[in-house]
């Protein structure tokens, strides 16, 4: 049976009845809630796992991805159940990923369509499939950091795979390899044939007519005459296995050569050596594929390679090393010219701590038709250094750069042309070998340090980060986020996303080690330390400080040793197939696409992972709970009944399932007979608050028939909207709709011990006068709203406040607020003659409600507001 003929039976039976009790729903949404926290548990699980210090097998890998499979078809089951909805595209999108996950485990990694050619610009870390791990980061540091790279193109590998299958290539190195005996000389003898098949084998006519159009663009370009690099970026390379000098780099190459240069580079990817290189590190055929750079060549005026972190004694433990010389830069990764050796500071502005000038005899430069020749260096060049210190300072600060983003230090290949630009035309993930001594230096420099805290909350991503704070809330502009600081926040949110490239770890004082940002942090493998409780209240910005997240601790200050340690370590990831299995999987399951519920891009038809669909189904579902919460006709079977103590409200609730403990017969409830923990909370704090006002206010006649025509036009939509003040309760729920005068409320929340599940929503509009003094009270709602870290939109005199993931404690203390909220800003407007009162009665209000509080909710104080101004953690 299809996919879409299971989900039709499980919406029939539902369709069938007329209606469906709120109660039966209500268990939809929990079972949602339910699978979101399994799944964000499994991603979880699967990332730490890729942190090497756990063994796995590839029964984990199948088991794993098969209860991801089906929990995930489950949770769009259960959605299109809660909203009487098929979901069509949630669940193509799901049987799309479903099927890349399948073929990756069955050994199948073919890509499927895609195009055969991409421009630079349109190349990132996100197209590594298509273009190899090498050409994607080349993208990624021109079109993300900004730094300049040699213009060009990628012959992906859907290329690749369209030219070796037509000519039987890829069926040649398969069954080759499945009868090779396991000797060196077979397996020479199977590499020659391979390349000179490649060699001899015509490419098809499609992918050559889009080569030359690419050619035809860069001929455009101010270099004449037009050359070209054509570098290898295979899968896996330069990534968690360098394969450094095992594929060919044709260099110079005039446009008419660029066919055969290509061929020259695929054929390399079968090369003795290279194919040695994989099988030792246990590459199957089914992994190997190569996308190809095609880069205008650049004007090499001085050449090298920098390394941001030494491998030397702990004397030099805060170096990066240059290796300079003239010409082209292919002579120093050979190995085959002398080069200048200066070692840098880490830190601004990067002072040379030692240079060692090498005489530089000859140099690589550009043939005229083609290639590369050795030419003498001018005698006057000889013994001077190549670079100023104005250009080892820009050189540092690349490198540092290139390290803060990838979160590693870097093998970096540079380039300064004749007009002294500099070109990065690779960087790759450096290895430092581990320094036996370096961990004592570590325990005495930690037994030194001064720390901050430690032992709160909980390690979401292991690791040391060093850097300065950045205190970031809702309203921060994160595009101004600082490369290489600390993010520090109240909560965990997935917008971070945007940041973490440039963030170098992550500290809050709320949040889940497998909520959607922790899942974001473990997949860039940022180090991230979450529900702290009060890293806001003892951190400030600029503060610099060194986050361990593998200790959990936080040291004021750098803790060079510590960072120095932690970059020297050998890699824990498993170098096997395995591990490359699991990892491929994940860029399928964890990366985060669909940050903005408001965003017009948040949406089924987006979802490219099965992390988009939960964030997805996790977001909607909790406005489908909103909307059924005011159904009459999902409440029909539920007993309603009149509160009759507590805050004059005429309030009627509606129990369905586990609200109140009143006898099933009673048409009446008192407060003490509440159960709803929400409920209870907005009620009690609307009481004992004592801010319920009786007083009349005036009123002009104005501003009254302003409102009676607005109640009045209001009235007209039904009794859905006016007429009575209604809560629908269960045990961790209430959605409360109520007019008061002439100003309406809704407030719909949950709260339980899971975290991740937890919400308030709040919605506040209208009112007696005229809009100015409407609009001054729902900016005076906004302001307590904010203190209590509601993300706030604000239309006239329309106020809405959302926030999530707080634990029971956290959102009780602001369910107990808005209950004096409410009762506070029943007749305010009518109140606020002047802009300036709207701050004064918010201050009012935040020192009143703040005295009301029981203690067993009170919680520590801090954050960017002060005392009563800050009342959440």
């Amino acid at each position: 049976m299809g996919i879409m003929a299971r989900i039709a039976n499980l919406l029939t039976g539902w369709r069938n009845e007329q209606s469906v009790t709120f109660a039966l729903l209500f268990k939809k949404f929990k079972s949602i809630l339910e699978r979101n926290n399994r799944i964000l548990e499994l991603m979880a699980d699967m990332g730490d796992k890729l942190g090497g210090e756990y063994i796995f097998d590839s029964k984990y890998i199948e088991d794993a991805t098969f209860e991801l499979n089906d929990q995930i078809f489950k949770l769009i089951s259960d959605m299109s159940v809660l909203t009487q909805n098929k979901n069509t595209a949630l669940f193509l999108a799901f049987e799309r990923i479903q099927h890349i996950l399948q073929e990756e485990i069955a050994g199948r990694r073919h890509p499927e369509g895609g195009r055969m050619v991409l421009p630079f610009q349109d190349i990132g870390i996100e197209a590594e499939d298509e273009v190899g791990g090498k050409i994607s980061q080349l993208g990624d540091i021109s079109n993300r950091l900004h730094l300049q790279t040699p213009n060009g193109f990628a012959i992906t590998t859907t290329a690749f795979f369209a030219f070796m299958s037509h000519s039987g290539l890829l069926d040649l190195a398969q069954k080759g390899i499945e009868q090779w005996d396991g000797t060196d000389q077979e397996l020479h003898e199977l590499a020659d044939l391979m390349q000179s098949r490649i060699m001899d084998s015509p490419l098809p006519w499609r992918l050559v007519a889009q080569i030359d159009a690419m050619i035809d663009v860069l001929s455009k370009c101010p270099v004449h005459p037009l050359r070209l690099a054509l570098r290898s970026s295979a899968w896996g390379e330069d990534g968690d296995s360098s394969f450094a000098g095992q594929y060919a780099t044709e260099l110079n190459v005039p446009p008419d050569r660029v066919v055969e240069a290509y061929k020259t580079v695929i054929a390399s990817t079968y090369s003795f050596e290279a194919w040695r290189y994989r099988l030792d590190r246990g590459y199957h055929e089914n992994e190997v594929a190569m996308a190809v750079g095609c880069q205008i060549m650049a004007d090499s005026r001085i050449s090298g390679v920098l390394f941001t972190c030494t491998q030397t004694s702990s004397a030099a433990c805060e170096s990066m090393i240059v290796s300079a010389t003239w010409g082209g830069g292919a002579a120093v990764v050979a190995g085959e010219t002398a080069t200048d050796t200066i070692y840098l500071s880490r830190t601004p502005p990067y002072p040379s701590f030692t240079r060692a000038i090498a005489r530089k005899m000859r140099r690589l430069v550009p043939a005229a038709r083609g290639d590369l020749v050795w030419e003498d260096v001018p005698e006057n060049l000889q013994n001077i250094p190549c670079l100023t210190d104005r250009q080892l300072e820009q050189l540092a600060r690349a490198g540092m750069s290139l390290e803060r983003y990838y979160k590693r230090p870097q093998d970096v290949e540079w380039t300064f042309d004749s007009l002294g630009e500099l070109h990065i035309l690779q960087s790759r993930p450096l290895r430092p070998g581990g320094d036996a001594g370096l961990s004592v230096l570590v325990q005495d420099a930690t037994r030194k340090a001064e720390i901050i805290f430690a032992g709160k909350g909980l390690v979401a991503q292991r690791g040391v980060a060093v850097g300065k704070v950045v205190l970031v809330d809702h309203n921060t502009d994160l595009d101004q986020f600082p490369e290489g600081g600390i993010l520090v926040s109240k909560f965990t949110s997935p917008r971070y996303a945007r940041v973490m490239r440039r963030a170098c770890g992550i500290i809050t004082d709320v949040g889940s080690p497998t909520g959607h940002m922790a899942t974001i942090a473990r997949e860039q493998r940022v180090p991230a330390l979450v529900n702290t409780e009060e890293a806001t209240r003892l951190l400030r910005n600029d503060d610099e400080i060194t986050l361990d997240a593998t200790q959990n601790i936080v040291y004021r200050g750098r803790v060079a040793e510590l960072d120095r340690f932690e970059r020297s370590e050998s890699d824990m990831f498993e170098e096997s197939y395995e591990y490359r299995l699991l990892r491929r999987l994940l860029k399928h399951i964890t990366p985060l696409n669909l940050v903005d519920p408001h965003s017009e891009d948040f949406k089924p038809q987006a979802c490219k992972t099965y992390h988009d669909i939960t964030r997805y189904i996790h977001e909607k579902a909790v406005e489908a709970l909103v909307v059924l919460s005011q159904r009459h006709d999902a409440l029909h079977h539920a007993p309603a009944r009149r509160l009759m103590d507590g805050p004059p409200l005429g309030l009627t609730i509606i129990d369905a399932g586990g609200g109140t403990n009143c006898q099933p017969e009673a048409p009446t409830l008192n407060m003490e007979e509440i159960t709803s923990v929400p409920l209870l909370a907005f009620l009690q704090g609307m009481s004992i608050s004592g801010m319920w006002d009786t007083a009349p206010v005036p009123v002009d006649l104005g501003s009254f028939m302003s409102s009676f025509t607005r109640t009045f036009t209001a009235s007209m939509a039904g009794p859905e909207t006016v007429g009575r003040n209604l809560a629908v309760a269960l045990r961790d729920y209430m959605n409360v709709n109520m007019r008061l005068g002439y100003h309406y409320n809704t407030i719909d929340a949950y709260i339980s011990e899971q975290i991740n599940d937890n919400y308030i929503y709040f919605r506040f509009i209208g009112g007696v006068t005229e809009l100015v003094r409407r609009s001054r009270r729902a900016r005076f709602v906004a302001n307590v709203l904010d203190r209590f870290d509601f993300r706030v939109e604000v239309h006239g005199d329309l106020v809405v406040g959302r926030i999530k993931k707080l634990s029971v404690t956290r959102m009780l203390v602001r369910m107990h607020m808005l209950g004096g909220l409410v009762g506070y800003a029943r007749q305010l407007d009518a109140r606020l003659n002047s802009d300036e009162l709207v701050e004064k009665h918010a201050q009012a209000f935040l020192e009143a409600i703040k005295s009301t509080i029981p203690a067993e909710l009170a919680e520590p104080t801090g954050g960017k507001h002060n005392g009563a101004a800050h009342l959440g953690a």
